[in-house]
């Protein structure tokens, strides 16, 4: 099962490796969302699938699964923007009373 492959549109990726194919780590994905988690959900439906031999279904949830994928790593790069522009605004503000009280 480890050496399944999941065709995710154009891209072959062995199932052990999908989320590091994403650019997802186990920093990125501790604490991991929702769609991440329907995302290695959706995977294992469609690695069933396969077995089973139902392509169309597993190319259903594969396809559901890089759109969930997708999603958390929007998600993910979202926060990670909101993170830096709250410490731009920190930094900005210690400026600003540095500049206060030189005046």
């Amino acid at each position: 099962m480890a050496a399944m492959v999941v065709q995710l549109g154009l891209a072959m990726i062995p199932s052990g490796r999908w989320a590091r194919a994403w650019g997802f780590t186990s920093a990125t994905t501790s604490g991991t969302s929702g769609s991440l988690r329907q995302a290695e959900e959706k995977l294992a439906l469609a690695q069933a699938a396969m077995q089973d031999e139902d392509f169309k279904q597993a190319r259903l949830y594969a396809e559901q699964a890089e759109l969930d994928a997708r999603l958390a790593e929007a998600e993910h790069l979202t926060e990670k923007s909101q993170q830096q522009l709250a410490e731009l605004t920190n930094a900005i503000n210690r400026l600003r009373k540095q500049l206060g009280g030189l005046q």
